[in-house]
């Protein structure tokens, strides 16, 4: 009876695992459409300010300026959210790594979209001075320190939901957002420009991407309420591996790690924010085309993008994290050198092209980051040390870049050779950075 008994025994755990595996491969898509559809929220909003900031801030906001200086101004309050998403990563990074991903994922996406509806509602310049644009800074410093946690914990819910073999393809829907958005948010500005018309969409139109957040944002909590915490964050929890304070001890352990991942995003993230918004006062004010052809042209080359991110998420579950970013990265370099004379040409279809391709080989790298940066942390720190580098990677490259190019292009004559050059050098030291990388596809994200 005995031996019975015992040999009976192994089918219960064999049932009770493969039980498991279903309900984590269920909870894995789960996390992964919720994380997904909260990070595109957020993006939505931070790429329409990007948007209008290049096309409309500079009259309303900044109407007492020379029209130069207001784009340099408008592009300065662009720069604000990169400032504060270093910020709101370390702090929400912090909570996150000692509270859980899910509870600090509800606080970013609720901030977000608070900030973005009240930047709906802003009095311009006429009517309230010099009050409209430091009300505009404030809030925009909202939406960068919301984007600074939303965007790490968005990756890590995933990542640590994700089957082993499968955390490339899984993280790539992450940063969808970036490009999902992007493109939703200029087909947003056509659609509104097209059927408003240039004054009315100056007067008022601007303002519903804005205002729709709230509807949105009330969306994504009702799919984020639906997911679970992550394994990974539940053993650490379980085992008491927490950190006391992580943000220090990622520091404290992995600078040379969390520097050589600012280094590896800061070209990614300079050469983005090249196309998606210096692209787009290049494009209207200097080639003298309208709005909606590069409204129209940048939201079918993000939506080539989204294709593009998939797939090096997938090639990197196969070849490796590294040599997928490193061909990436080449691909980069080669279109870099010639998009501004693809744009010069005022050719609409080679204009597409041209922002389909940088854009599309660069959001190749996009799909492998989020497994790239969530690798080479153990989980008590994975929060602080990811987000400390992606988000000081935006600060760095992503923040001060419209700027930058604004201003290379009106001092170097009207020529765009300059801004060539600015973007190259990122790609370089991307490219170093890369090489001096380990290979992470096969590291255990629970230890």
């Amino acid at each position: 009876m005995r031996q019975t008994i015992n040999s009976a025994t192994p089918a219960a755990p064999a049932d009770t695992m493969e039980m498991r595996a279903v309900t984590m491969n269920a909870m894995a898509k789960r996390a992964t459409i919720a994380s997904t559809f909260g990070a595109a929220l957020e993006w939505i909003d931070f790429a329409a300010y990007g948007a209008v900031a290049a096309t409309i801030f500079p009259k309303i906001f900044f109407s007492a300026m020379d029209p130069k200086m207001g784009i340099l101004a408008a592009f300065v309050t662009f720069g604000v959210g990169f400032f504060a998403r270093p910020l709101g990563g370390l702090f929400f990074g912090m909570l996150g790594d000692r509270l859980g991903r899910k509870h600090v994922l509800l606080y970013t996406l609720v901030l977000m979209g608070v900030a973005s509806f009240l930047i709906g509602c802003l009095p311009t310049y006429q009517s309230i001075g010099i009050l409209a644009p430091l009300f505009l800074v404030v809030l925009r410093f909202l939406q960068g320190f919301a984007l600074g946690g939303e965007a790490t914990g968005a990756q890590l819910m995933t990542m640590e939901h994700a089957p082993p073999e499968r955390r490339g393809l899984f993280g790539s829907f992450i940063n969808l957002g970036s490009s999902f958005s992007a493109a939703v948010a200029n087909g947003m500005l056509f659609v509104l420009t097209s059927l408003l018309g240039a004054q009315k969409f100056e007067e008022w139109g601007w303002r519903v991407p804005f205002l729709m957040s709230f509807l949105l944002v009330i969306v994504g909590l009702y799919i984020r309420m639906k997911v679970s915490e992550t394994p990974a964050f539940e053993q650490a929890k379980a085992q008491q591996h927490e950190a006391k304070v992580p943000v220090i001890e990622a520091f404290r352990q992995y600078p040379g790690t969390i520097l050589r991942l600012l280094v590896v995003w800061c070209a990614p993230t300079a050469c983005f924010y090249v196309i998606n918004i210096f692209s787009l006062t290049y494009i209207t004010k200097t080639l003298e085309l309208s709005s909606q052809t590069a409204f129209l042209c940048l939201m079918g080359a993000n939506l080539v993008a989204v294709f593009t991110m998939i797939l090096g998420g997938a090639v990197s579950d196969r070849l490796g994290r590294k040599p997928t970013m490193l061909m990436a990265s080449v691909l980069t370099l080669v279109i870099a050198l010639s998009y501004f004379s693809l744009l010069d040409t005022k050719n609409w279809y080679l204009i597409f092209f041209a922002m389909a391709a940088f854009v599309g080989a660069l959001q190749i790298q996009s799909g492998v980051q989020p497994a790239f940066f969530a690798e080479p942390f153990p989980t008590r720190v994975r929060y602080s040390g990811s987000a400390a580098a992606y988000t000081g990677s935006n600060l760095v490259a992503g923040g001060p870049t419209p700027f930058i190019a604004a201003w290379l292009f009106q001092h170097s004559g009207g020529q765009t050779w300059s801004i060539t050059v600015f973007c190259v050098a990122f790609i370089v030291c991307s490219m170093i950075a890369i090489l001096a990388s380990p290979e992470t596809r096969h590291v255990d994200i629970k230890r």
